[in-house]
This record gives structure tokens, C-alpha cells and sequence, in this order.
């Protein structure tokens, strides 16, 4: 039994975080018997253990087996014209520097040509043997020649450089073929059998008959699975702010160097995160040693959760417009409608499939599309924190009321349509609240100052006193009433002769939160401002020196 290639294309492709899995099928016309059917040329990336075969009709699979193709070349056209056109390109240029070796002989046979000659011509002249013409067109031969050799070298050196920058071109399109460029390539040998009750005689002719021709054939229909790595899909948002509501348009960008270029097919992205071996998780004793000469230090197995996620405040990038509540109230006409990808949630993941076929090409390149498009309620307020910065930052809180868990990736701001600044967004869980950075406004107008500053001089036995008392002043300049948090701290001792006293704070703040930071939430009418002082005195125990002030 020989076996028969079969033309099976790609018709499904569902992507993970860091693989994917590709299914091809196959329709064909079988005779009685048993046949050994080929599925190649399938990438040496390929996850062995992860072939399936399935499909339809009277069929019955007897076995699976994954071979290896060994071939002196590429079998991908791409790829294999790519290495042609370097293998041309490498010639030119051989054939170029021979050619420029010739001519740079040439030159330097009439140069030394035309040296030997002047010798002889000058006592050919000097007995007569030689008249002036003669010498004069002898040398304007060797000038031309000379002249015509130079010319074929500049042109020789131009040809080169241009082959030399096309060659470079060819050598980066190959660079991102890695898995096109390896000859070796895998197959499936798929070992099926037809019984004869199960065939049906062929209606028509028998050119669409399988590798057993005419007479009665079943129709069947294989469908070829399997798992690759080299692939995967992130996410991207883009955070739209108007009025208060946020528009989050959800982005999918898939990527591929699996060796086989994927056409426009039935695409989907799953969530789910398959391994080679799962096992639930196990805890081991948590020992602690005494620290001894027989034991210096303790071992946690596993290693312990790292803190929390904070994600950095973006900043808006120069000349972008203020942010805000009051600076997005601006009507706009409603933006064009953007198809979602259908959601099927599983038990621990969900599948999304795209609106519209994406081909992906197996180059390394992302290829977008759009998973979903949310409108969420937002409530915003303003944050600064002028003992660090005197920078006002807008912030949304938002709660995802949609079905989507939304995976961690970069986040584009924007204010209507006008860009603002990117963010992290971290995963957000349906029903989580967040708070998102949404860029920065310069209408609202925070400083802070120091309004006075006393010092005491230690006596005998006595302690030194340091007192300092700021104002900070916050100034509404937008259109609206403004929710403004504002962040401020006393320092904390950590030695027992470092005293920290509170002299002043007016008004007093909303909020204490830990390691003495202080929290006041003002409500600004627009055009309105309110101050806040804060004074504080540090006492210092005798032969103290103080590390960490700062003003």
C-alpha cells in the first residue's frame, strides 16, 4: 500500500496566547479498501503528540503516524524564490568582481603600455624613425582605451552597490521566513478504511474520484488537527472618553512564524492557556530555622506572590489638548460601527471569532482585529499628589459590566478624537471596578509651597526641633465643577529618638492612610479654589542626625 498525497488546505486556525491550533481538511472519493493518505508539507514545529483526525463518512481510521520529510530545498514557492533571487544575486556580484578584475588589468597594461612607449617614441623622433602625428595617435588610443576602462569600473561599481543593497532587501525578507526557509518539512501518514457495503456507485465522471479512480467510491471527509508553537495573539485597547462615558475597543493582534502562512479561514482567539502536563498545585512545609552555623537561612518552596500591579500615570505628550470631564462634554458625530467577534465562553476560557476572515501570513507581523467594543460608564475625577508633582491627573473609575474578561495589554487614550497618552491596562475581570489614568489637565492648577520654617538649636541634654508648615492651593480654571484628590504624607519615624508631631491641618483630611499618607477630597465650583495647611514638627533626641528630610 503506497501512499497518496492529498490536497488538504487550512480552513480553521484557533490562536492561544502562545500557540495555535490548525485544522485542515480534506474531501475525498474512496474506493473499497484501506489507503494510506499523506498530509504534508506541515511544519517541523508541529506538536506530535497533539495530531488528531476526525471527520465524516464511512470511514474508519486504522492509524495516525507523523514522518519527517527530508528535502534538499524549501518547499514553500515564497521562500524558495527568495533563495533563488539571493543565489542570482550572489552570481552578479561574483561576476561583477571578475569583471572588475579584468578591467583593472586592463588599466594597468596601458599604463604600462603607454610608460614603455614614450621611451621608444622619443628615439624613434630623435633618428627620425617617428613623425610627431604618429606619436599623437598613438597616445590618443591609449587615452581613449584608458578613458573607456574607467568608465566600464564606475559603472562596475554602481552595478555592485545596487546588487549589494538588493541583496540586503532579500536577505531581510528571508530573515523573517525562518520557519519557510528549513528544507525538512513534517507529514501525516493517516491509514483509512472504506468497507465495501459502505460505497456508493459514482454519479458522474470520475475525475473527482479519489486515488482509487472509478468504479464505487464513499465519500469522505478528513479533517486534520494539530498544535504548532511560534504563534500567538495579544491584546491592544483603545480608551475613547466622552462626556463620561468610556469606549473601549478591544483589539486582538495575532502572530505567526510557524513555517505555513495561514489564509483568510475560520479564525479564532481562545484565552485558554494549553500546556504539555497540568497538575494541580501542591503546598510543602514552610520550615523556619534558627540562625545557627548549621543553618543561615530559611527556604520558602514556591516562592511567595508578588505586591500589586500599579500601573504607571501616563502623561500627555506636548500639545495635546487639556484633559477632563470639562473637556470632553463636546458633542461629536457618532463614530463608525466596528463588526465584534462572536463570544463562546468554555468553562475556564472564552473563544472569540472575528467578524471578518484575517490571513496571517507566517512573517512575524501583527495582524488586528477587533474582539469587542464596550461602552462603560465612568466616574471621573481629578488626583495630585504635589509633595511629588505638581501634575493634575485625570481619573476614570470604571466597572466592566460587559461579559469580557479583558486581557492585560497597552492601551491608547484618546478625548473625544484627540490622543492624549497611553496606559496600561491591567486584566479586568467582568463586574471589576478600575481606576485608569486618562492623561493629564493643565486647568486645574495645584501648588504647593513652604510658608515657614523654624529650626531649634539643641542645648545640653535637650532635643532639636524642626518645624515646617506648607500651603498648597488648588485652583479650578474648567468650565464644570471639579472632584479633586489630593494626596500629601507625614513622615514616618523608624527610630525611637525621631519624634513626628502634627501642628496643623485645615481643613482636616477625609482620609488616613497608612504609613502617614493624608487624603483630602475637595468639590472646586468652576473658577473656585481652596487651600489646604499642613504644618508638622520632627524632634530630634539627643545625638541624632536625621536622614530622609526633604521639602
Amino acid at each position: 500500500m503506497t501512499s497518496t498525497h492529498v490536497d488538504a488546505p487550512i480552513v480553521a486556525v484557533t490562536v492561544y496566547p502562545d500557540r495555535a491550533r490548525v485544522t485542515r481538511r480534506a474531501e475525498l472519493r474512496l474506493a473499497p479498501g484501506e489507503h494510506r493518505l499523506r498530509f504534508g508539507a506541515l511544519p517541523l514545529d508541529l506538536h506530535r503528540d497533539s495530531v488528531r483526525v476526525s471527520g465524516g463518512g464511512p470511514a474508519s481510521v486504522l492509524g495516525v503516524d507523523v514522518v519527517t520529510q527530508v528535502q534538499p530545498r524549501t518547499s514553500d514557492p515564497g521562500a524558495a524564490e527568495l533563495e533563488q533571487r539571493r543565489r542570482d544575486l550572489v552570481a552578479e556580484l561574483a561576476e561583477l568582481a571578475d569583471a572588475e578584475a579584468v578591467e583593472t588589468q586592463r588599466a594597468e597594461f596601458l599604463a604600462l603600455l603607454a610608460q614603455r612607449a614614450g621611451g621608444t617614441y622619443a628615439r624613434a623622433l630623435a633618428v627620425g624613425e617617428a613623425t610627431p602625428a604618429g606619436v599623437t595617435t598613438f597616445l590618443d588610443s591609449v587615452t581613449d582605451q584608458t578613458s573607456t576602462s574607467q568608465a566600464r569600473r564606475r559603472e562596475l561599481n554602481r552595478r555592485r552597490d545596487e546588487v549589494q543593497e538588493l541583496l540586503a532587501a532579500v536577505e531581510r525578507e528571508l530573515a523573517d521566513l525562518p520557519g519557510k526557509q528549513r528544507p525538512d518539512r513534517l507529514a501525516v501518514e493517516v491509514v483509512v478504511r472504506i468497507d465495501p457495503d459502505d460505497v456508493t456507485e459514482p454519479a458522474g465522471d470520475d475525475e473527482a474520484a479519489g486515488p482509487a479512480g472509478a468504479g464505487p467510491v464513499a465519500e469522505v471527509r478528513l479533517d486534520l488537527s494539530y498544535v504548532v508553537s511560534g504563534a500567538g495573539w495579544t491584546s491592544s485597547y483603545d480608551l475613547r472618553l466622552v462626556d463620561e462615558t468610556l469606549t473601549v475597543t478591544w483589539f486582538g493582534l495575532v502572530s505567526q512564524r510557524t513555517g505555513e502562512d495561514w489564509p483568510e479561514c475560520e479564525l479564532q482567539l481562545s484565552t485558554a492557556r494549553p500546556t504539555t502536563g497540568t497538575a494541580l498545585p501542591e503546598l510543602t512545609p514552610w520550615y523556619l530555622d534558627q540562625v545557627d552555623g548549621r543553618a543561615r537561612m530559611s527556604t520558602l518552596t514556591g516562592g511567595g506572590p508578588g505586591g500589586p500591579f500599579v500601573p504607571p500615570v501616563p502623561a500627555a505628550p506636548a500639545g495635546a489638548p487639556p484633559a477632563g470631564p470639562a473637556g470632553v462634554g463636546v458633542r461629536r458625530a457618532a463614530p463608525v460601527a466596528q463588526p465584534t467577534a462572536t463570544l463562546e465562553q468554555g468553562v475556564v476560557a472564552a473563544t472569540y471569532q472575528p467578524a471578518r476572515p484575517v490571513a496571517v501570513p507566517a512573517d512575524g507581523a501583527a495582524h488586528r482585529a477587533v474582539v469587542a467594543v464596550l461602552e462603560l460608564s465612568a466616574v471621573l475625577d481629578y488626583v495630585t499628589a504635589p509633595v511629588r508633582s505638581p501634575d493634575v491627573h485625570l481619573r476614570a473609575t470604571v466597572v466592566n459590566s460587559s461579559p469580557h474578561t479583558l486581557l492585560p495589554g497597552p492601551a491608547s487614550v484618546f478625548h473625544g478624537g484627540d490622543f492624549v497618552g497611553s496606559t496600561p491596562l491591567p486584566v479586568w475581570a467582568p463586574g471589576e471596578e478600575v481606576e485608569l489614568a486618562l492623561g493629564l489637565d493643565d486647568r486645574i492648577r495645584v501648588r504647593r509651597e513652604l510658608v515657614r520654617r523654624a529650626d531649634t538649636k539643641a542645648t545640653l541634654g535637650s532635643t532639636r526641633r524642626r518645624e515646617v508648615e506648607y500651603r498648597t492651593t488648588v485652583a479650578n480654571h474648567t468650565p464644570r465643577p471639579a472632584r479633586v484628590t489630593v494626596l500629601d504624607q507625614l513622615p514616618v519615624s523608624r527610630g525611637e529618638g525621631i519624634t513626628v508631631r502634627e501642628l496643623r491641618l485645615d481643613p482636616a483630611p477625609d482620609e488616613r492612610a497608612a504609613l502617614g499618607e493624608l487624603i483630602w477630597r475637595l468639590e472646586l465650583p468652576p473658577g473656585a479654589s481652596q487651600e489646604i495647611a499642613f504644618g508638622l514638627r520632627v524632634e530630634l533626641a539627643k545625638g541624632i542626625e536625621l536622614v530622609g528630610w526633604r521639602e
